[in-house]
């Protein structure tokens, strides 16, 4: 590694943890309707959107009715998109005249925006018209990740609240998220990548002449706004096909540096978020530090692997340099690196190089950071909730350590919310495992598979993670556009979601109506280094383990055979 690495990576812990603190508290009083510095300004927004959806903001729901909204909204956004997506050639904003999608793929990427995924198993220059990437997917990309940061405000209420079945009302919820966070955000990120060269133009594509005299058809369009949210909203999916490699998503290493950043910007500031509904900032402190600790040793890790030579090429001077094959060579080794780990510790799955050309164990670190469930900063609002249910998770075992009735800033965990726990820990083998197995097991799924043997088998575990884990990178190799493909991971990204979704919101509903237990001396620190550990463990055992077999046939093999030639 050279100098401008390691300020690379100092300069990206900067901009993520500096104004988290202070990002932490601006959304905690957005959401719970306290007035901001944009009040004045999006306030009359705000109340003009109540108005014309009937919508009283003071009336709050139970969790109940609060899923029944989420749910209600969620199919209303799938069945909309659907239709724009395969009616896609007879609407306007279609310079290009490119015809709607094949019925499996419109599913498959429907699913994959509605679900904050953004899966792309297509390319979007040449798929997609503008009124599709504006109106369907730019859509998706802000409420999506509203709608989770709406059930992570859930969970914070039902955690701080008492003898209450009133978490919020997810109309207000979803507004305040949309126009007071993303929006402002991204409006400035947005300004920030067109000041950098990336192009937001509502032109046809440019045309030009080569060297050879060929005619080459030059991709634009409204690009800088799209790539604001997908990288602020955790949804990661590229205006053109090749993602935050390409020169017009990501032209300058300023550019790279912002949208690197910005993936877990929202994610970091939100450990914060909940720190004041509970009205204790150590238990922040102390979710950060576990996220830091994983995420640091990935990075590590990831790294190390690609800096390694590879023994067929260990003559070559790459020590330095690393390995620059599948990576993009304005960003080097390091850049390509830190932002694999970050886009999968995060489940925004955007990509500045080819993960699939990554070595066996710079794969596995990408793809071990999503089968935990995308918790290590995770998506806005889900990475949160995630974590929360491992906090749970560990302060049960605990409990059954020590052997007294588990219990979380003073609400004891009872046989309902264990059993809700439990549910939660098959989300990601259901989609993982037994998906990944049939695909595997089949001769016309497996036909997608371009490598043989263990790098083969990774291809489908890496890409079927990343579909449950609602992440949307991939192994570039495996042809994914197949209508077996489009169905099952469309499958898997509906587990992955609504598999945590629906219990959280039973748990913060149950938490919501329980009395709050005084925490005294005799009371577990959920506070401390001893619950900073076991939570690390905790997720890394309880979450990791699973998948241990799985990884071994896959990226653990194909190590161990690179190392044997």
């Amino acid at each position: 590694m050279q100098v401008q690495d390691y300020w690379l990576i100092l300069a990206f812990f900067v901009l993520v943890l500096a104004p988290a603190p202070f990002l932490g508290r601006y959304l905690f009083r957005v959401m719970e309707g306290q007035k901001t510095l944009l009040s004045p300004l999006l306030g009359p927004v705000e109340r003009f959107c109540y108005r014309l959806s009937g919508v009283d903001e003071q009336s709050e729901q139970d969790w109940k009715t609060y899923m029944l909204a989420l749910l209600a909204f969620t199919v209303a956004s799938l069945l909309l998109l659907f239709a724009i997506l395969l009616l896609q050639g007879q609407l306007p904003l279609n310079p290009q005249h490119l015809p709607g999608l094949e019925w499996t793929l419109a599913f498959n990427t429907a699913v994959s925006f509605v679900t904050n995924t953004n899966w792309q198993a297509y390319s979007g220059e040449a798929s997609l018209s503008y009124f599709s990437q504006m109106i369907g997917l730019t859509v998706q990309n802000f409420v999506s990740p509203a709608v989770g940061l709406a059930v992570l405000v859930v969970l914070c209420r039902g955690i701080a609240r008492k003898s209450t079945h009133n978490l919020g009302n997810f109309w207000v919820d979803l507004t305040r998220a949309t126009l007071y966070g993303l929006l402002p955000l991204c409006l400035l990120l947005a300004l920030l990548l067109v000041w950098q060269g990336v192009p937001q133009t509502f032109l046809d594509y440019a045309h030009a002449l080569t060297v050879q005299g060929a005619d080459q058809s030059i991709p634009l369009g409204p690009a800088a706004s799209q790539i604001a949210i997908k990288q602020l909203g955790t949804n990661g999916g590229g205006f053109f096909g090749v993602n935050s490699a390409h020169p017009f998503e990501n032209p300058t290493a300023w550019s790279n540096l912002f949208e690197l950043a910005s993936i877990i910007l929202i994610p970091a500031a939100l450990v914060f978020t909940f720190g004041h509904y509970v009205k204790d900032l150590r238990q922040s402190r102390a979710l950060l530090a576990s996220m830091l600790i994983i995420f640091v040793i990935g990075l590590g890790v990831t790294l190390y692997a690609e800096y390694q030579p590879n023994p067929a090429l260990a003559a070559l001077p790459i020590e330095q340099v690393g390995s620059l094959e599948g990576k993009e060579s304005r960003f080097g080794t390091t850049g390509s690196a830190l932002w694999a780990v970050t886009t999968t510790a995060a489940s925004n799955g955007s990509v500045n190089a080819m993960h699939d050309s990554f070595s066996a164990l710079g794969g596995l670190v990408p793809m071990f950071n999503m089968m935990l469930g995308e918790v290590i900063f995770g998506g806005v609002g889900a990475g949160m909730y995630g974590m929360l249910l491992f906090v749970l998770i560990a302060v049960f075992l605990a409990g059954l350590m020590i052997g007294r009735t588990p219990e979380y800033l003073g609400k004891k965990l009872e046989a309902r919310e264990v059993r809700l726990l439990v549910a939660t820990l098959l989300v990601m083998p259901v989609g993982v495992l037994v998906l990944g197995a049939l695909a595997a097991s089949l001769p016309g799924p497996m036909a997608s598979v371009s490598n043989p043997g263990a790098h083969g088998f990774s291809q489908i575990l890496y890409n079927y993670t990343s579909g449950a884990a609602n992440n949307g990178s991939a192994f570039g190799g495996f042809g994914s556009n197949t209508p077996y493909h489009n169905l099952m991971i469309g499958l898997a990204m509906l587990i992955g979601r609504f598999g945590y979704i629906l219990p959280i919101l039973a748990i913060a509903g149950s938490l919501a109506a329980k009395k709050r237990a005084p925490v005294g001396g005799n009371s577990f620190p959920t506070h401390g280094p001893l619950f900073v550990t076991l939570l690390t463990l905790t997720i890394l055992l309880v979450g990791g383990l699973t998948f241990l077999p799985a990884l071994a046939l896959g990226p653990i093999a194909e190590h161990l055979a690179m190392l044997a030639h």
